[in-house]
């Protein structure tokens, strides 16, 4: 499993400071995706068990989560870096274009993401988008935290 893009970010996961990690070789390929370079298969730095965990170490105080923007392609991969993140205290979330993914993947999470880009329909931030944001352990749909503004 590659990536290609990891940053520490504060708005994709409402209240929390998060590892996040673009994985490589994404098959969806959304009309109107705005990073069709993760499209390609192998681009990008492998992402080994010894490399996360530096990351998840340099960044033990400061972050509270790991999200994964696509990878559920490598479901074991996937998985076992989901475990180690569990293990060492972090919080779970995967950002999918898809509408489902597997029990396996969606019992190692807190949050899920599910939904293709759509141009016309927008993402989390538009009330209209088709996206949902999760969170598993109550199974309750979160978009409300990403749109500014609703009450007025």
């Amino acid at each position: 499993m590659n990536y290609c893009n990891f940053q520490v970010v504060l708005q994709e996961v409402p209240g929390e400071v998060s590892l996040c990690f673009s994985i490589t070789g994404c098959p969806l390929k959304c009309k109107g995706c705005h990073s069709p370079f993760l499209w390609k298969r192998n681009y990008g730095i492998k992402l080994t068990k010894d490399l996360y965990r530096s990351f998840l170490d340099q960044y033990k105080s400061l972050a509270t989560c790991v999200l994964f923007m696509g990878g559920e392609w490598h479901e074991k991969e996937l998985v076992s870096l989901l475990k180690l993140a569990k293990k060492e205290g972090y919080k779970r979330c995967l950002y999918t274009g898809e509408n489902t993914i597997s029990y396996t993947i969606k019992r190692e999470l807190d949050w899920l993401k599910t939904g293709e880009w759509n141009p016309d329909l927008g993402g989390l931030t538009s009330p209209q988008t088709n996206q949902k944001f999760i969170e598993l352990k109550t199974n309750k749909l979160l978009n409300n935290l990403f749109i500014k503004n609703q009450n007025s």
